[in-house]
Parts: C-alpha cells; sequence; structure tokens
C-alpha cells in the first residue's frame, strides 16, 4: 500500500486528561481545525500520543520537518520553539522517550537524511488528572497556534 507523506510532521504528544499536560495534542488539534477553515496550508499530518515510542521513528519517514509538541514546566513562557539533533540518552531505554533519542534511532534505523526536528515546548503549570488547561497555559497555546500557522506558511513557500 502506497502511503502519500505530507513534507511536515506535527507530533503532539501529552495526556489531554491532564490537565496543561494536554497541551501537544489539543494543539494539534487546533491546527487541524485551521486548515479545515482554509486557515493553514495542507502540508503536514499530525500524529498525537500520550509518550514518544520507538515505532514514531517510521513516522517520520519521508518527511522534510518534524515538530515535536509538548507541555513543558521550563519553558520561556510562552513556549520554546528549538532544533534537535539525534542523541542517544537515557529515555531511550525508558518508558518514555526524548526527541532527541527518537532521532537518534531514526537515524539509526531509516538511514536516510534526517529531516529538519524542533521541539515546540508549550509553557505549562499543571498536570493534576482530571482537570483542564488552566487559563494562563491556554493563553500560551493560542500564541502557539499562530507561530505554528506562521512556520507552516513560511514551510509552504
Amino acid at each position: 500500500m502506497f502511503v502519500d507523506h505530507k513534507p511536515v510532521l506535527l507530533l503532539g504528544y501529552g495526556n489531554l486528561s491532564r490537565g496543561d499536560d494536554g497541551l501537544g495534542p489539543a494543539l494539534l488539534e487546533m491546527i487541524v481545525e485551521d486548515r479545515a477553515l482554509g486557515r493553514a496550508p495542507d502540508i503536514f499530518d499530525t500524529l498525537t500520543d500520550y509518550q514518544l515510542q520507538i515505532e514514531h521513528a517510521l513516522d517520520m519517514q519521508k518527511r522534510r520537518l518534524v515538530v515535536f509538541i509538548d507541555a513543558s514546566i521550563s519553558a520561556t513562557a510562552p513556549f520554546d520553539y528549538s532544533r534537535l539533533e539525534p542523541c542517544r540518552d537515557n529515555s531511550y531505554t525508558s518508558h518514555a522517550m526524548s526527541p532527541a533519542a527518537l532521532l537518534a534511532v531514526y537515524a539509526q534505523v531509516c538511514g536516510e537524511p534526517l529531516p529538519d526536528a524542533y521541539l515546540l515546548g508549550i509553557s505549562a503549570y499543571q498536570f493534576e488528572l482530571g482537570t483542564s488547561i488552566t487559563p494562563q497555559a491556554g493563553e500560551h497555546l493560542a500564541l502557539a497556534r499562530n507561530f505554528v500557522r506562521e512556520l507552516l506558511l513560511q514551510w509552504q513557500a
């Protein structure tokens, strides 16, 4: 079966049932809505999960850009956007992988040129089970949404 990959992969991870931890998946829902309304170009695929898994390395094949999107307690408000390089770290063997470790797996397994890869860490505050995204993190989410729309427009050009 032939799978047509779009050049950009937006990979949002976190748990929508744990307050601000759901910022990554929430942003993907917003960007998909923006695409449907013509506010974002149709150059991306999205992938949502609770955490990064080794299998996600295969989802990066044939991409030019991969943006990992997650809630962050260490990000400077409203968000940080930083380039990633492959790095095998302690997360490589744990139940939750880092984006850099996932890139290292990709480089080892796929043997293709690496896509440009970035981490969009949205500043977050609360991760309690059964809570909603906090108002302050919601403001950061709105700013991150605008940032991603602009990023997609630049990549389309």
